[in-house]
């Protein structure tokens, strides 16, 4: 009697830490780690750390945030990522998507970007739990796509100011172009002659990294390769520590050429709870939580998670692994609201990071170690040396790295493919100009309303052979039924004299209790007019389960003998 239990006690054990892995996947790959791994993930989370800062201090411009803040939400995402991520490439961090989303919510307020971050944060890690991710599958291509274009376009102009080195410009996109324009007389030289040069060398570098071939294999040739990749890839960090190094030299000699990102806090961020509340002139104190958040709540959470995973997707397939897709959404979740600990504001998977990531040859989630190692040193060293960076430069790279998003060919493609497909993308990208989640909202409710049209006006092939063949091309729900009982009616049972009906179900594999109901009513008039209504090709699971009507189900086959051979030989094909 004792072996079973001891049996039984070893299955339990088994699926216990089955369980465990799953929830924590660092346990299926930490037994396992080699020396080897661990000095690829050292030199892949070295190069994408030098790739972070420089782009986190961007970003924070993006967010309408001090830049420290854009350091305060890149290293969280490396320490839990490890622990509970899927992906060994995924680098999770400020990107100017979710910067955009965060100024035009929080308006420029670091505790409200935090507060921000932990109901993001919450909402994602409730979903990962309720298994809720099926719910980003309604967020559409096209909606996606014009989202994506509106927001380059619109976080690419807004660096324009800065290049020029204009003040005063409001955030509101088309006010944003206007005194854009109006003010260009006010540009400062120093600004615009160095913006322009980062444009330039960013370009350059980005174009030398791409253009890199494998025709000669000479020792010599590798080596050169190497070298050319390892400087364009880190060209960010290189391009900014050279603008400061010029703005340095300019402003020690008393000229004072260019816009600087001024005075930052230095040291590592205080670990404290996001307020919830706040107090009013007057001595009120408002709960945050019912202030100013809107329809952000309803999009950024979901982008976020669309955003990492759909990278975390490309970047699995690519390198022959597999993600879990729940496990992703929990690993976002608790990083966001860890990160509102420590002032962060809402982050999410970085391609661009990523890509470095993989390109490096890192091997396990603990790469995100040694890059957010780099984030806190450089909080706790180099803040001072910020102080010089020129707000030119930080436009440059946030321009490079925007300037891909817009995909111009896309529209295209959905013109050949599918010509309605335009629609929710044209909606979506326009309206995402006025404000970005209203434009997102919009893209969705589109999507949703072709979405349901298409359920409600199911195509049904219509061909006579003697008899009326209807053939349905997919499933019957219930908003198809009036569309489905209007075309039998018009076609078949109000003209004169009424006509038998065959109803091909060869595609149907669900039906509903309304459809159910109609199909019995239909039957009923049929009847009444001493004409026929055949269920053709009606699958056993609809049979069993739904019952349309077994008796008429049963007598198809006699029924069928009363109809033409053509009809007959044509079923007997099938």
């Amino acid at each position: 009697m004792e072996q079973p239990l001891l049996g039984g006690a070893s299955a339990r054990r088994c699926c216990s830490l089955s369980t465990l892995k799953a929830w924590l996947p660092v346990l299926s790959w930490l037994p396992r780690y080699r020396l080897k791994w661990l000095q690829m993930d050292l030199l892949a989370g070295l190069t994408v750390g030098l790739t972070t800062v420089p782009q986190a201090l961007a970003y924070a411009e993006v967010a309408e945030l001090p830049v420290q803040f854009g350091l305060y939400s890149s290293f969280m995402g490396g320490f839990i990522y490890t622990l509970l991520g899927t992906s060994k490439d995924v680098t999770l961090g400020p990107t100017a998507i979710m910067s955009l989303l965060c100024a035009s919510v929080v308006g420029g307020e670091p505790h409200r970007a935090a507060l921000l971050s932990l109901l993001c944060g919450l909402i994602q890690a409730g979903m990962a739990i309720l298994r809720l991710g099926f719910l980003l599958d309604f967020i559409s291509y096209p909606v996606i796509k014009g989202f994506t274009c509106a927001a380059a376009v619109t976080i690419g102009f807004s660096q324009v100011k800065n290049i020029l080195g204009i003040q005063g410009v409001p955030r509101e996109f088309v006010w944003e172009v206007y005194y854009t324009f109006y003010k260009i007389p006010e540009s400062r030289v120093g600004d615009v002659v160095l913006g322009l040069l980062c444009l330039l060398l960013l370009v350059m570098l980005t174009y030398m990294k791409s253009s890199l071939g494998s025709e000669d294999d000479s020792t010599s040739s590798r080596a050169a390769r190497k070298l050319v990749w390892t400087v364009a890839t880190m060209r960010n960090a290189l391009v900014v520590s050279a603008a400061s190094l010029v703005a340095f030299s300019w402003d020690a000699f008393g000229h004072h050429v260019f816009t600087l990102t001024g005075k930052t806090t230095q040291g590592l961020p205080p670990f404290q709870p996001p307020p919830t509340s706040d107090t009013t002139a007057n001595g009120t104190r408002l709960f945050l939580f019912l202030q100013g958040f809107g329809g952000g709540l309803a999009v950024i959470p979901f982008m976020g998670l669309l955003e990492s995973i759909a990278i975390a997707k490309a970047f699995a397939s690519q390198n022959d692994y597999r993600i879990n897709a729940n496990q992703e959404l929990l690993a976002i979740g608790v990083t966001n609201v860890m990160g509102s600990f420590v002032s962060a504001y809402p982050v999410t998977g970085s391609f661009g990071r990523t890509a470095v990531n993989s390109q490096t040859g890192v091997c396990t989630p603990a790469g995100g170690i040694v890059t957010s190692i780099i984030v806190l040193l450089s909080l706790a060293f180099l803040m001072p040396a910020f102080y010089y960076i020129p707000k030119a430069s930080l436009a440059a790279v946030i321009i490079c790295a925007v300037a891909p998003m817009v995909d111009y060919r896309v529209v295209a493609k959905m013109w050949r493919i599918h010509k309605l497909d335009l629609l929710p993308f044209c909606v979506t990208f326009l309206m995402s100009f006025w404000e970005v989640q209203y434009g997102i909202i919009g893209g969705v409710a589109v999507s949703g309303v072709l979405l349901l049209y298409s359920t409600a006006r199911p195509q049904i092939k219509v061909s006579d052979q003697g008899l009326l063949v209807m053939e349905l091309g997919s499933g019957l729900s219930f908003p198809a039924t009036e569309y489905l009982s209007h075309v039998i009616h018009t076609q078949a049972l109000q003209v004169s004299p009424p006509r038998s009906v065959v109803l091909d179900c060869h595609h149907v594999s669900v039906i509903d209790y309304t459809v159910v109901s109609e199909l019995r009513d239909l039957l009923r008039q049929f009847k009444l007019r001493e004409v026929q209504f055949i269920f053709s090709g009606v699958q056993v699971s609809l049979r069993k389960n739904k019952k349309i009507d077994n008796k008429n189900t049963q007598k198809e086959n006699k029924n069928l003998q009363d109809c033409p051979n053509k009809y007959q030989k044509q079923q007997n094909t099938k």
